[in-house]
């Protein structure tokens, strides 16, 4: 008899955490020569469409999930009239378990948590930080850090976490994607701020600034006269000049 490959050994019967194999276990072990496996399937899923009709998803959490106090996506986590709003966010998905079955590399694994629960944060309201996310993982903030970048960076998007959204902390991921997509994708600043999940305002000023330094490095200009001459900071200013250099050189 064939050996199964380690994944499916050690991670199939994960999937037994959750609704719909519960239900279908049940049918098996309660009615066992009366249903089918594709009979048990259908009747599952016809229970938890009624269930789901019946008992509305944002009242509720399922397997996996854990009720987590995010930043309200209105206010700054460094104000101080900052608001919370609870949200659900899904740990433990059933795809997740089919790549731990195919053996995918965890990282890949965490990349799609970290993308998904920011999301999930988002659609309800609230947006979530880098410590928010070490804490949920018991995970080292800057790793959270790299492996969104490194998402964000393989999937040509941005996800909405607090960074983004108000701007804050040092990572120029979002400065990137917005004077990319303007100046070498030619894209409408509305469209740009659509796509990256920023106000009209926050990109207006992006490309403003990008556009001033850019003006200057031209011109041989130093970082100091640049300062003065913007009163933009210095760490902005070498993160422009990083764009200019790496990203955005000779268009």
């Amino acid at each position: 008899m064939l050996r199964q490959p380690d994944g499916i050994r050690k991670y199939r019967t994960a999937h037994d955490r959750f609704l719909k194999p519960a239900i279908v276990n049940f049918f098996k072990r309660e009615f066992s020569g009366y249903f089918g496996p594709i009979v048990c399937q259908n009747i599952a899923d016809a229970l938890i469409d009624i269930f789901e009709k019946n008992a509305p998803q944002t009242n509720r959490i399922k397997h996996g999930q854990v009720l987590w106090n995010a930043l309200d996506k209105n206010t700054r986590a460094d104000s101080p009239n900052r608001r919370y709003v609870p949200v659900v966010l899904s740990l433990v998905t059933d795809e997740d378990i089919d790549l731990f079955e195919k053996e995918q590399p965890a990282k890949q694994i965490r990349k799609q948590l970290i993308a998904r629960i920011i999301r999930e944060a988002y659609d309800q309201g609230g947006i979530l930080s880098t410590r928010d996310i070490s804490l949920i993982m018991a995970t080292n903030a800057d790793l959270i850090s790299r492996l969104r970048i490194e998402y964000e960076t393989e999937n040509k998007t941005v996800l909405p976490h607090t960074g983004v959204i108000h701007d804050m902390g040092s990572t120029i991921t979002h400065k990137v994607q917005i004077v990319y997509k303007h100046v070498v994708e030619k894209k409408s600043t509305n469209t740009v701020a659509r796509e990256t999940n920023h106000s009209q305002k926050a990109v207006d000023h992006y490309i403003n600034n990008y556009h001033r330094v850019k003006a200057l490095v031209d011109d041989k200009k130093d970082i100091e006269f640049i300062h003065l001459a913007t009163r933009i900071a210095k760490p902005v200013i070498l993160q422009y000049q990083n764009i200019i250099n790496n990203y955005v050189k000779d268009r």
